[in-house]
């Protein structure tokens, strides 16, 4: 007896519950579906992107910003150090000539102090300075470039000379000992360097040379690279704060934040300073570390011929301290291009918004034609199905026409090899008559020399029979070197690229047609470079050397004084089909003969299959063609050409053919 089994107590619990849930999330995605919602949706992912995208473009812009101005601060840095570096060895040098020293010991010496002044101006011009002079332990110039006739202490007091003039406004600068500082005169828009060197006679400072270095010529390429660049200003602080070099001039001689009259008037009473100081420039960047940058406010320079001040614009800020020379190097760049790429950022940040909300009001529309869409997909299945197996029939008969096609290309392949190789043996079968006449030959002296060698040895003459051994020997080596290049020759083997030593290409080729060039007395020159190598196979490289030779020969037949040559040439990169290869890599090989020649219009077909002017039963016509195929596989072309093309006065023609060199 069968019993019902009973089911699950919790199943109609669980179907209700799905039920339920399905219909929470049917009513969830009506609510977001209405466009009121989506349009406030919409609007709300606008200002979203807006906000966003303006903030990461400015932060991003301003690192970037930064960075470039981080990279062009070390370039100033190391160009301003390099540029003072230059002259740091001169003071010492100049320290340690004995008329320097002399002239301290004879400050009266007035052709010594000539002497010592002219010297010091040969070092000015040569080093470039603006200025060096001497000057004794009671600050007094003994010497000067400026080459001024020297004055004696009793003497009448003549123009003061420049280094006097620098004494009487540096002269406790000077005086405090060996080093390097910096001065400026707002006079004349100059910033100087001065180097000081201590002389010293017995441990006591008996004087010191004093070297002026005048960085206009630095401040105007700073100048320079500013107007090309319009977004960067660069200003060089020394210690007081005071900018000394610009790339903007007119912010020289200000001080970098704000002033005071007593503190202008302070500066300017150090003697460092000279001509008006002018007011602060507001710019409060103190504490700046290598890597921060900071927003300050700039005012820009007053507009010339405008009595209207410059505006105020905000610039990004960074600084560099160049420790050595007491001074900071100060950027400031202008972010406007960053906040305006920001702006582009935030309305394309806030088009993206806009776009989401107008795919999602757009999604919510279209969910209204699911439903007449999904009737339509049972025809859209149906003809898939039907384009499904189109395609498997197209498939098919395609694979099978590929299969086809690789059987014929199969099939041309082989029938090449095999052309080739017939090409081969007709070479062989022409060359036969002359090849066997070069063995017969040896072989008639190898009898009689034999049946020589049997009578000298029954007479007792055993050194003659040696040097007939010696030469039956020497016509065997002879005939053997004959077979092995034509076994070589007539070998069917895989072609293979290897470095190949041309020479030897061109000797196998020229002992397959060696009776030919002697029966016809045909000079061969032969002009190739020691050791070259080329890449290729040299089986068939010396079949392509015996057809042209061949083609050659046959050509001259019947020339007074026929010549064959065989020379290299360079690559010429300019050669159709080859303007990436490298000339370096590749060799022209020329084969020339001053044969009869061929007219212009059969030029044309030289290369046709089965075209030869050659007379009946001489020739295929497939030599050149195998030739050219052989030179195509090697990565090259062959082409001919009459030797009067190229403003030779010799007639006949040249073929040739580029190879790849081997190093």
């Amino acid at each position: 007896m069968q019993t019902r089994k009973p089911s699950a107590p919790h199943s109609s619990s669980t179907d209700s519950s799905r039920l339920r849930e399905l219909g929470w999330r049917e009513r969830a995605v009506r609510y977001w579906s209405q466009p009121s919602i989506l349009a406030s949706l919409t609007l709300v992912l606008m200002a979203l992107g807006l906000a966003l995208g303006h903030r990461l473009s400015e932060r991003a812009g301003m690192e970037q910003l930064a960075a470039v101005a981080a990279e062009r601060l070390e370039l100033y840095a190391a160009s301003l150090e390099a540029q003072l570096a230059r002259y740091d060895y001169l003071p010492s040098l100049i320290a340690i000539d004995q008329d320097m020293m002399a002239v301290l010991n004879a400050p009266q010496d007035a052709a010594l102090r000539q002497r010592s002044s002219r010297k010091l101006a040969r070092i000015n011009v040569r080093a470039g300075l603006g200025l060096i002079f001497i000057i004794d332990a009671q600050n007094r110039v003994v010497a000067s470039s400026e080459d001024y006739p020297a004055k004696s202490g009793g003497g009448t007091a003549g123009p003061q000379t420049p280094a006097e003039a620098l004494m009487q406004r540096l002269g406790a600068h000077i005086s405090s000992g060996a080093g390097q500082f910096f001065a400026a005169d707002a006079s004349n828009g100059s910033t100087d360097y001065f180097l000081i060197q201590s002389l010293q006679r017995e441990g006591r400072d008996v004087g010191r040379v004093v070297a002026k270095l005048n960085l206009a010529p630095l401040e105007a390429t700073w100048v320079d690279q500013g107007l090309r660049s319009q977004g960067e200003r660069l200003l060089v602080v020394d210690s007081h704060d005071v900018v000394i070099m610009s790339s903007v001039p007119e912010w020289k001689y200000h001080l970098l934040n704000h002033s005071t009259p007593e503190l202008r008037q302070e500066l300017l009473a150090s003697g460092r300073y000279a001509g008006p100081m002018l007011a602060g420039l507001g710019i409060a960047i103190e504490g700046l570390a290598r890597s921060e940058t900071s927003l300050v406010q700039v005012q820009e320079p007053m507009p010339e011929g405008s009595s209207k001040p410059g505006a105020r614009n905000l610039l990004l800020a960074q600084e560099r301290a160049v420790v050595p020379l007491a001074l900071r190097l100060v950027t400031l760049s202008d972010p406007s291009e960053v906040w305006l790429h920001a702006r582009y950022a935030a309305w394309g940040g806030a088009a993206v918004g806009t776009s989401i909300g107008l795919v999602a009001l757009y999604l919510a529309f279209r969910r209204r034609a699911v439903q007449q869409l999904f009737r339509a997909s049972e025809a859209l299945q149906r003809a898939h199905a039907e384009l499904e197996r189109q395609v498997s029939e197209r498939t098919h008969e395609l694979r099978s026409t590929n299969e086809e096609l690789k059987h014929q290309i199969n099939q041309r392949l082989k029938a090449e090899d095999e052309l080739i190789q017939a090409g081969k043996l007709a070479v062989l079968g022409q060359m036969s008559a002359g090849i066997s006449h070069e063995i017969n030959q040896p072989l008639t002296a190898l009898r009689a020399l034999s049946r020589n060698s049997l009578l000298l040895l029954e007479k007792g003459r055993s050194s003659t029979v040696a040097e007939n051994l010696c030469a039956i020997d020497e016509m065997v080596e002879r005939m053997s070197k004959i077979t092995r290049q034509l076994k070589s020759f007539a070998r069917k083997a895989e072609a293979v690229h290897t470095p190949v030593l041309l020479s030897a290409a061109i000797q196998g080729a020229r002992l397959l047609l060696d009776h030919r060039l002697q029966a016809e007395q045909v000079r061969l020159e032969i002009k190739l470079p020691e050791g070259m190598r080329v890449n290729c196979d040299g089986n068939r490289l010396e079949q392509v050397l015996v057809n042209l030779m061949g083609n050659a020969l046959d050509a001259m037949q019947g020339c007074n004084n026929p010549c064959l040559r065989i020379s290299t040439a360079p690559f010429d990169s300019d050669t159709p089909g080859k303007t990436q290869t490298p000339a370096q890599t590749r060799v022209w090989l020329r084969i020339i003969d001053n044969g009869s020649g061929m007219p212009a219009h059969l030029l044309q077909r030289l290369f046709e299959p089965f075209f030869t002017t050659k007379p009946a039963g001489q020739g295929l016509g497939l030599g050149l063609v195998i030739s050219s195929k052989i030179v195509h596989e090697f990565g090259g072309s062959l082409r001919a050409r009459a030797n009067a093309s190229e403003g030779s006065n010799e007639p006949g023609m040249c073929f040739e053919f580029d190879l790849e060199l081997k190093t």
